[in-house]
């Protein structure tokens, strides 16, 4: 585990070491996601959460017929088309 020294303003603002923003392709900036998980504050980027989230969703569908974006799609396009 890399650790470094932070520190938090009064206004809450907390600065990240840059080689961890380098490390996360956050260098100028972007948007996190922030979790309070029993007592530690975890900070992860947008793209580690929706890529875990679409890890999920492929261990859970996997195999299931009708459970696609696609498959979605398609039935709102039919039910749209009737009258």
């Amino acid at each position: 585990m890399n650790c470094k020294k932070g520190h938090v303003s009064e206004s809450g603002r907390i600065s990240l070491p840059a080689e961890f923003r380098k490390a996360l392709g956050l260098e100028h900036g972007g948007d996190v996601v922030i979790e309070l998980d029993q007592g530690a504050i975890r900070i992860r980027t947008i793209r580690e959460v929706v890529a875990q989230a679409q890890e999920l969703s492929r261990r859970l569908l996997a195999g299931k017929k009708g459970v696609s974006v696609d498959d979605f799609l398609a039935q709102r396009r039919l039910d749209w088309d009737e009258p």
